[in-house]
Order: C-alpha cells, then structure tokens, then sequence
C-alpha cells in the first residue's frame, strides 16, 4: 500500500527520503534514534515506527521459532528440524521485506508492511 508523503523539514538535517532510509539500516537502534530526533517530519517518523515495529517483530519471531525448535527438538526429531528449516526462510522473507522498504522510502513512498504498517500509521499520526 502506499500513500502520498507529507512534505516538511527534517530535524535531523538530512532529506526526509535519505531519513527515512536510514530508519531501516540497522533496526530498531536507528529507528528509536530518528524517533528521538525528528519531532516534525511526519514520513520520517512513519518509517522510523514502522522500522522500529518491523525490527522487533522480526526478532520476537526468530527468537520464538528458535525455542520451539528446540522444544518439538527434544520431543520428536523431525518435527524440531521441520521448525528449524523455518527460520532460514522467515530470515530470507525479512530480508527481501527490509530490501523493499529501504527502497520505497528512499523512493519518498510511505509503503505499509501488513499489520505493522498501520500500527506504524498510528503511531506517526498520519
């Protein structure tokens, strides 16, 4: 989904694409830091939200496969391994989602991941 920015200045002095960029380089440390900079620009702090909501959710997930691997593991081998195979292919899913938004925010794109784009939507008043 995608939705027209909204123009303004940056309060980090940067271009508000370059900005918005940057929020998914290294999630969530620099989306919670364009989130403590940029009080005004209403793109940048859309993807800082969604960067920070992404990076957490991306986390909470491989963290989550990791234990019930290890878990199904114990009880049943196959099952533990079958779990396991999951966690390569949900890193190969994020990393092409992390590609996608790096690109349409520095394309000036407010483009929504599913869920976590509308909490981010919220979050950012937009």
């Amino acid at each position: 989904m995608t939705e027209t920015p909204s123009s303004g200045n940056n309060g980090s002095g940067l271009a508000p694409n370059v900005a918005s960029m940057l929020c998914y380089i290294c999630m969530p440390l620099t989306s919670i830091i364009f989130l403590l900079i940029e009080k005004e620009n209403k793109d940048v702090k859309f993807h800082a939200w969604q960067g920070l909501s992404f990076g957490v959710a991306y986390m909470v997930l491989i963290i989550a496969l990791q234990i019930l691997a290890a878990v199904l593991g114990s009880i049943a081998n196959v099952i533990g391994v079958i779990f396991g195979l999951l966690i390569p292919v949900l890193g190969l899913g994020a990393f092409v989602l992390w590609i996608i938004c790096l690109v349409k925010a520095y394309q000036g794109e407010r483009w929504k991941i599913p869920y976590v784009g509308d909490f981010a939507a919220q979050k950012a008043g937009v």
